[in-house]
C-alpha cells in the first residue's frame, strides 16, 4: 500500500513517530552470495529465515541486535561503481568490539584495506576502523561505547532514557595515550583532531592521511 497523502513536515512541533527500535538495515548487493559469505562468515551475523512469499532473491542475517537484509540487485551491471576511496565521512554502519586489536589482525589475514582513525574527547580517546564490504559500503569498527550518550535538550532525555538516569560510560578499559605524530602522522598538526592511517592489508603498506572527517 502506498500512502499518497501530504507528506509530513518535520520540525513542525507535531509528536514523533511512536518507534521502539531499529530492526535491520537493508543493502543491495551486486552477488547475493559473495555479500552473504562476507556477512556471516566475516562480520559473524547468522542467516535467519526469511519469508517464503518474496518473489526475489535475498537473505536475512541476525546478530548483535540488529539484522541486515540482502538484496541481489536485478540489473547488478547497473549499479554505480564500486567505491576506492575509504571516506570516514561517507554513509556507514558501525559497530563495537571487544578488542580492535583482533579486528586489525583479521583485516590484515583477509587482505581488506582500512582506514584507521583516532578522535579524542574530554581526554577520551577513541579509536575507529573503517572498510568496504563487498559492494562498497562502508563498515565501521570502534569503540565509540567509551563516550557517554549526552542529550543537547533536556526534556528529550526522558525519551531515550526512559525517564532513568542516563547509562555510565560502557568502556571500562584505559584510556591510551595518543601516539606519536612521528610515528603515524598527527592531523592535529593539518588543525583536526586525530588521525587517519591507510592500511592497505595486502602488502602491509601504512600511509598517515591528513583530514578532518567524522
Amino acid at each position: 500500500m502506498v500512502n499518497t497523502t501530504a507528506g509530513v513536515k518535520c520540525g513542525g512541533g507535531g509528536a514523533a513517530l511512536p518507534l521502539s527500535t531499529l530492526n535491520h538495515v537493508s543493502l543491495v548487493c551486486r552477488s547475493l552470495s559473495t555479500s552473504l559469505t562476507f556477512y556471516r562468515d566475516f562480520l559473524g551475523f547468522v542467516s535467519v529465515r526469511r519469508p517464503g512469499s518474496f518473489d526475489f532473491d535475498g537473505a536475512w542475517l541476525f546478530n548483535y541486535g540488529i539484522g541486515i537484509h540482502l538484496l541481489q540487485a536485478e540489473a547488478p551491471e547497473s549499479m554505480p561503481p564500486k567505491k576506492k576511496e575509504i571516506n570516514p565521512k561517507d554513509n556507514h554502519i558501525s559497530f563495537t568490539c571487544e578488542s580492535m586489536e583482533a579486528v586489525q589482525r583479521r583485516l590484515k589475514e583477509m587482505g581488506v584495506r582500512y582506514v584507521q582513525r583516532r578522535v579524542e574527547e574530554g581526554g577520551v580517546y577513541v579509536d575507529q576502523i573503517f572498510f568496504h564490504d563487498p559492494d562498497g559500503f562502508m563498515i565501521e569498527i570502534c569503540t565509540c561505547d567509551k563516550l557517554p550518550v549526552v542529550p543537547l535538550d533536556a526534556a528529550a532525555a526522558h525519551s531515550i532514557f526512559d525517564g532513568r538516569s542516563p547509562p555510565p560510560v560502557a568502556c571500562k578499559r584505559p584510556v591510551v595515550k595518543q601516539p606519536s605524530a612521528t610515528k603515524l602522522g598527527s592531523i592535529a598538526a593539518a588543525g583536526c583532531v586525530g588521525e587517519v592511517i591507510v592500511v592497505d592489508a595486502t602488502n602491509g603498506a601504512i600511509s598517515a592521511a591528513a583530514g578532518a572527517m567524522s
